[in-house]
């Protein structure tokens, strides 16, 4: 197949403020299971332990964003929170695309309603004049693949019954986006890959936004080496990380883990959306984020990959950062295309 014309890459300007603060990020999360599951690392399991900042939904509006949060399935804690944007960029008569996001974590860390994933939901939201749906989806160890991928799905088909309550009148479920970051990156991608196969009644997926996807594979990149001990991604966590959520006896050639390997499936007959790749230059998952975008390409798929050469992973934690604006314009460009088309 030819590729439709739409792959780029595209590098940015370096880093412009200090990452000094970087590590705070990681505060604001706690392992959903901190008695039963250890990372191994007693730094970080002090502060998973220690530290939870919960933001709660905000019924008025906040930067011109409220939100709420709606139940799916209360047996498996499937649930997501809601951001409608109250003011449109094109006024009240325009339909509000939504976009779907899977936050990060390594399949095992964090939830929608902690305070850096409602910021960047709720910037996300008012910046694209998008509703946007943050997921709650089953965590490992208790939950092993596929059950956030499960969740996920079971999410597509809630928001495709149009009955979705807090939706404002004007949400165009045609318009829709899959988002994720890290491991939510990952998740999105597998959800638009199972979504190919099924036929909506209303929603349409239109594109797929991956920013630092978390894919993996047990043939080392150069970039995982030279970044062993990244103290954000440091390798001996991510693949403690691929053991807990992978089922027992596999190993990161997984088609869960490696994507483009040789047991993953062959998308090029898959109904599969136009996809941006959002790359830090200091991510150890760098390479892997390169392989995925270059196996899209092989595969007949639009894809467009956009670079930050001294961005570490989870820079987009930090709304102030310039790189962060960037990402979100970047962002808003490939959305508004797609829209356009």
């Amino acid at each position: 197949m030819q590729n439709s014309g739409y792959s780029s890459l595209v590098l940015s300007s370096s880093f412009s403020s200090s990452l000094s603060s970087y590590p705070l990020f990681l505060l604001h999360g706690k392992m959903a299971n901190s008695e039963e599951t250890s990372t191994g690392n007693s730094q970080w399991d002090t502060i998973l332990e220690l530290f939870d900042v919960k933001a709660p939904a905000a019924s008025t509006p906040v930067n011109g964003v409220v939100s709420s949060d709606i139940t799916i399935d209360t047996s498996r804690n499937l649930w997501f929170r809601l951001y409608v944007p109250t003011v449109s960029e094109a006024g009240a008569s325009t339909t509000l695309p939504v976009i779907v996001y899977f936050h990060g974590g390594g399949f095992m860390f964090w939830s929608p309603d902690l305070k850096p994933y409602d910021d960047l939901c709720r910037r996300i939201a008012g910046a694209l004049s998008a509703v946007v749906v943050s997921v709650n989806y089953r965590l490992a160890p208790e939950h092993q693949y596929p059950a956030p991928y499960d969740d996920g799905f079971e999410t597509l088909k809630f928001l495709d019954s149009k009955k979705v309550e807090g939706f404002p009148a004007n949400t165009d479920i045609e318009k829709c986006f899959l988002a994720g970051d890290s491991a939510g990156g990952n998740l999105a991608h597998h959800v638009a890959v199972i979504a190919g196969d099924y036929d909506f009644q209303a929603l349409k997926i239109l594109g797929l936004i991956l920013i630092q996807p978390f894919f993996g594979a047990e043939e080392r990149t150069e970039s995982e080496l030279r970044l062993e001990s990244d103290p954000m991604m440091p390798m001996e966590r991510t693949d403690w990380a691929w053991k807990q959520f992978l089922p027992d006896g596999s190993d990161r050639d997984h088609p869960a883990a490696n994507v483009f390997g040789p047991r993953s499936k062959d998308i090029s007959g898959v109904m599969f959306p136009a996809t941006l790749i959002v790359v830090g230059g200091l991510d150890p998952l760098q390479d892997l984020s390169r392989r995925y975008y270059e196996w899209l390409i092989i595969s007949g798929k639009e894809a467009k990959m956009v670079e930050y050469p001294n961005a570490p992973h989870l820079f987009y934690a930090f709304l102030e950062l310039l790189e962060f604006s960037m990402a979100i314009s970047e962002i808003k460009g490939f959305v508004r295309k797609l829209l356009t088309k």
